[in-house]
């Protein structure tokens, strides 16, 4: 067991609507710890539209899921959260100095004295492919989450999926002192959810030979003295077939997953937290709800409606820190003491 991390606020979620949170914490001068169970920041933006347009952000004409979440990093770099990624929070509970204990699947515990719910609809876990026998190798040779070159250096790879994330994998295996010995793509059809550019590439490298596309439904596997050897494909044609690996390497997407949400004891409606409009908090003191996760008379699901949110919640929060404090609303334009968090006096 490790000690437990003491903070005044935590926030849960560091897709877009977490990381503003960042900010206006930093702004009331509350430093905070974040957590994902995603192994990057950005969350949903990044992993589903990292490469899509978005036009509704305020005073940002166009940019895609991937700038948003970059100029947001760049945005809270001067209050310097500690960032806690690939974990997914397995409880909450009381503490006798009504802080908050909070503990994450991976071992870590942190004491809070607020605590920000900005996950979206839920935790975003990777999709599995679904096929009796499989979950059997999972971590040893089939791998959904984060693809990582060592996994198959050297190794018969298939990669399973339609996207970007899928086509760059099989790109970046193709090259590099941790390339793949083989690389297949393999999806049921000849038709592909990625950038126009990366299908263009996966198609340059299929014509040098460098790697090859499959289309097919898994329907079975082989395996040997304890190692998947191969899937058993139903492909176009309605003929059987088998396709040999060493690795397995799913990219279907990410699922949205309530999880441990459900078991806090926070008042739901809807499988979303509900909260108050003055300072979105929940039922329970010191725990705010922002962004996708929560629900109240008019809620909207958009970007900007959770920025809003995140930052009468840190306003919130103020009161809870710092009771003995008034909380007066200064303007980043000409407050000295804001231009001093921020770095910039």
């Amino acid at each position: 067991m490790t000690a437990h991390i003491d903070t005044e606020a935590l926030v849960i979620g560091a897709g877009p609507v977490g990381l503003f949170q960042v900010f206006q914490l930093g702004l009331q001068g509350i430093h905070c710890h974040v957590v994902d169970a995603l192994p990057h920041v950005g969350g949903q933006c990044a992993e589903l539209y990292a490469g899509k347009p978005i036009y509704d952000i305020p005073g940002i004409p166009f940019c895609t899921g991937g700038e948003l979440v970059e100029r947001l990093q760049q945005q809270i770099s001067p209050f310097k959260a500690t960032l806690h990624l690939g974990q997914q929070i397995s409880q909450i509970d009381r503490l006798p100095d009504q802080r908050l204990r909070v503990q994450t699947a991976s071992g870590s515990t942190f004491h809070t004295t607020t605590l920000f719910i900005a996950a979206g609809v839920g935790a975003f876990v990777p999709r599995h492919l679904v096929l009796d026998g499989l979950s059997a190798f999972d971590g040893s040779q089939v791998f959904a989450e984060h693809p990582i070159a060592s996994r198959w250096a050297g190794q018969h790879l298939v990669v399973a999926g339609d996207g970007d994330a899928a086509l760059h994998t099989c790109l970046d295996a193709t090259q590099g002192t941790q390339a793949a010995a083989s690389v297949c793509l393999l999806h049921r059809r000849d038709q592909f959810t990625a950038m126009p550019e990366l299908i263009a590439q996966m198609h340059d490298a299929c014509a040098a030979g460098r790697m090859r596309f499959v289309a097919g439904q898994p329907t079975g596997l082989r395996a040997e003295a304890g190692r998947l050897q191969a899937l058993e494909l139903l492909n176009p044609q309605g003929e059987t077939e088998w396709l040999q690996l060493d690795v397995l390497q799913t990219c279907l997407g990410l699922s949205p997953k309530l999880g441990p949400v459900a078991q806090w004891g926070l008042a739901m409606e809807r499988k979303q937290l509900v909260v108050n409009i003055e300072n979105f908090g929940t039922s329970e003191p010191g725990i705010f709800a922002v962004g996708d996760i929560n629900t109240y008379p008019g809620k909207k699901k958009l970007i900007l409606c959770g920025f809003h949110e995140a930052t009468l919640a840190a306003f919130g929060a103020v009161a809870l820190v710092r009771p003995e404090e008034k909380t007066l609303l200064q303007y980043t334009t000409t407050s000295t003491l804001l231009h001093q968090r921020l770095g910039i006096a």
